[in-house]
């Protein structure tokens, strides 16, 4: 086991993934605010306690990282910004674990965003040598140059010397689409939540073979973020109970075998994924099997099934077997990429790979509801960028003891789905309203609810937390804001009271609806209710 100063992540938050330019609003700087904010509120601490900072992004200029931070504080702190393709989200992430275990900083923040031009990735500079030049030759060399975008060619390419090496078919990178598509379904901050069969994943357009469109990751706009902590600060801020150990996290870069064995599989970082994957095994003593949950960098579903090979989750050529035995979703030996991965969930590049441990960090703490992974003890992240750059991290809890969500502090049950409850679907049209009309709301209402709804499936309690007074005001299930006024109601009570059906005075004096703090607040409810006609055409 890897004795050397201990670091874990004591606190994490990303945005929804979003196709370019769907959201109004969104520019860098109010995506990484909104994820640097999330993952403070999770740590409980504020800006002040972060000591360095390094910010990812591929596609902007200079500084961007400063100009994201300046917005949520002016401390003074170091911040480096970095570059690495797509793997650039955990090179931040690798960057902050380095300058905690080398004992720099007891506080550091990663963070990632991406603001991207929609359509396939292209070479943003013409008048100088393209950082993928040599990797383009050998493709090639080795297949030749069609049509279609390069980065679909080099992995697709991979995919077609995998079939003819082991005999693996269209059907299998097909599974491997269809099979993140459905866990997407269950992630909230995916870009894409449509479930497809394997038949419409093949039937879909051709892009390379054997790739179509439904295997490809799309642009996204979005961000993610961590903060990283020493031991030490852990245990002097009491944060023993969300703190998640990175056991290890290692980088590699291209091989000579990239470009010597003229080969498509190793030109797209086969041999780089391995040698990280490697150092980490040998780093934690632990081997693949011991892993419950694995984000890996499914850009395309080809890359997904040579990573399966790479990081040792079956031997070389085994991949389409692990695959037919569904050995990588739910009921499997591993569950891969239940967040639904970059085909699904989306692909900002800058943001992608802290959006892989935020969702690790919840998977280890219970905290990813309907997605969650049952006996999720360890998790290990791959996250790949060409030109080339991986990183491959491993994951656990860091005081299992004291391993209680914030969630069920609150009262809450840990790792509850929201859309279990029947008034989910009222929270979900308020979060609409207000990204739509959300100015005018926060104008109106100047406030923040808390409800705690009760009765829900198997008397479960869930929590919700609107805020209609910051921004353009959001909604949260278990937020740990601090709200104006907290109202219990049971969820068909809700439901009943939302849609007009339940007299709000009758409900406070017969004890069916209880409110705490802000009573004239309180009387704002008829704000949400307004929406009434809109929610009885959707329950």
């Amino acid at each position: 086991m890897n004795a050397s100063p201990r670091v874990y992540v004591i606190g994490v938050g990303m945005t929804k993934f979003e196709k370019p330019g769907r959201r109004e609003n969104f520019d860098y700087p109010d995506m990484a605010k909104e994820a640097v904010d999330k993952a403070l509120t999770d740590a409980r601490l504020g800006y002040a306690s972060v000591q360095q900072a390094v910010c990812g992004y591929v596609y902007g200029d200079s500084t961007c990282g400063q100009r994201a931070l300046y917005q949520i504080g002016l401390t003074g702190i170091p911040v480096v910004n970095v570059n690495n393709n797509c793997s650039t989200g955990s090179t931040a992430l690798y960057l902050a674990a380095e300058l905690v275990r080398g004992g720099r900083a007891a506080c550091v923040l990663a963070l990632g965003f991406e603001k991207m031009q929609r359509g396939s990735l292209g070479q943003t500079f013409s008048d100088r040598a393209s950082p993928l030049e040599r990797h383009v030759e050998v493709l090639a060399e080795r297949h030749g140059l069609e049509a279609a975008p390069i980065a679909a060619q080099m992995f697709g390419a991979a995919g077609r010397e995998h079939m003819k090496m082991y005999g693996t078919t269209p059907e299998h990178f097909a599974k491997i689409a269809a099979k993140n598509h459905r866990h997407s379904a269950n992630n909230p901050n995916s870009q894409f939540t449509d479930v497809y069969s394997v038949q419409e994943i093949l039937s879909s357009q051709p892009i390379y073979a054997p790739l179509t469109k439904l295997q490809c990751c799309p642009t996204s706009d979005g961000a993610a973020a961590a903060v990283l902590a020493s031991e030490e600060f852990v245990l002097r801020h009491g944060l023993q109970a969300q703190a998640v150990e990175l056991l290890a996290v290692e980088m590699a870069t291209d091989l000579p075998s990239v470009f010597n064995d003229k080969s498509a599989i190793k030109m797209v970082g086969y041999d780089m994924t391995s040698r990280a994957a490697q150092a980490v095994y040998a780093k934690t003593g632990l081997r693949p099997d011991q892993f419950q949950v694995v984000e890996l960098h499914d850009c395309f579903s080809a890359n997904e099934l040579l990573t399966y090979e790479a990081l040792g989750l079956c031997p070389p050529g085994k991949a389409g077997e692990l695959v037919d035995r569904g050995d990588n979703t739910y009921g499997g030996k591993f569950v891969v990429n239940p967040s639904g991965g970059l085909i699904s969930k989306g692909h900002p590049l800058g943001a992608t790979g802290l959006a892989q441990c935020t969702e690790l960090c919840w998977q280890l703490r219970g905290l990813a509801g309907p997605r969650q992974v049952p006996g999720c003890r360890r998790a290990l992240q791959h996250n790949i960028g060409l030109g080339g750059a991986v990183v491959v991290a491993a994951y656990q809890l860091g005081f299992p003891e004291a391993a209680v969500t914030a969630a069920s502090v609150a009262g809450v049950s840990a790792g509850d789905s929201k859309d279990e409850f029947q008034s989910a679907k009222i929270f979900r049209i308020i979060g609409q309203g207000l990204e739509t009309e959300g100015e005018q709301i926060v104008k109106k209402v100047n406030g923040v609810f808390a409800f705690k709804v009760t009765g829900g499936p198997g008397g479960k309690v869930g929590l919700w937390l609107v805020d209609c007074k910051n921004g353009r005001g959001k909604v949260e299930f278990n937020g740990q804001g601090k709200a104006d006024v907290t109202i219990t109601i049971s969820d068909q009570d809700l439901v009943q009271l939302m849609l007009g059906k339940l007299n709000p005075q009758q409900a406070f004096f017969s004890g069916k609806l209880k409110m705490q703090g802000n009573m004239g607040l309180a009387m704002k409810l008829r704000e949400f209710q307004s929406r009434v006609g809109e929610l009885k055409a959707k329950l």
